[in-house]
C-alpha cells in the first residue's frame, strides 16, 4: 500500500492540509517523511485523523483543547501548576487594608501590562 501525500489525506479525510499541518504541530498524529520530506498518511494516521475527528464532534471540543490535554500529560510541571491555581483561593495580602484591595490589583495589572508593552 502507498501512503497518501498530504493532499490526497485531506481529500480523503475532510480535513485541509492546513489543518493536518495544524493536528501534527500539535502533536496529535504524527505523519513520517518521506526522503524528500514530504508528509505521508497511511492507514495508521488515518484512523487516527477519523478517530480524532470523532473524539472532538463526541464531546464538543477543539482541536487546540486536545493538544492542551496532550502537553498536560507530556508535561506534569504544567499540571501541577495548573491544579495549583485551580486549589488556590484568591488571598488579600495580610498587611493591606480590605478597602485598598482593588487598587492593588488594578496597580499590579497595570505594572505587568506596562512590562509587556516595553518589552
Amino acid at each position: 500500500m502507498t501512503p497518501l501525500t498530504i493532499h490526497e489525506a485531506a481529500t480523503t479525510t475532510g480535513w485541509s492540509p492546513r489543518m493536518l499541518r495544524y493536528v501534527e504541530q500539535l502533536g496529535l498524529v504524527d505523519a513520517p517523511r518521506s526522503a524528500a520530506g514530504y508528509r505521508l498518511y497511511g492507514p495508521a494516521q488515518l484512523q487516527r485523523l477519523r478517530t480524532l475527528r470523532e473524539l472532538l464532534e463526541t464531546h464538543g471540543v477543539e482541536l487546540g483543547d486536545v493538544g492542551f490535554a496532550l502537553r498536560l500529560r507530556k508535561e506534569p510541571e504544567l499540571a501541577d501548576a495548573l491544579d495549583t491555581w485551580f486549589d488556590a483561593a484568591p488571598r488579600k495580602p495580610h498587611d493591606l487594608p480590605d478597602a485598598d484591595w482593588l487598587s492593588f490589583e488594578q496597580d499590579k495589572h497595570q505594572s505587568l501590562l506596562s512590562t509587556r508593552s516595553t518589552a
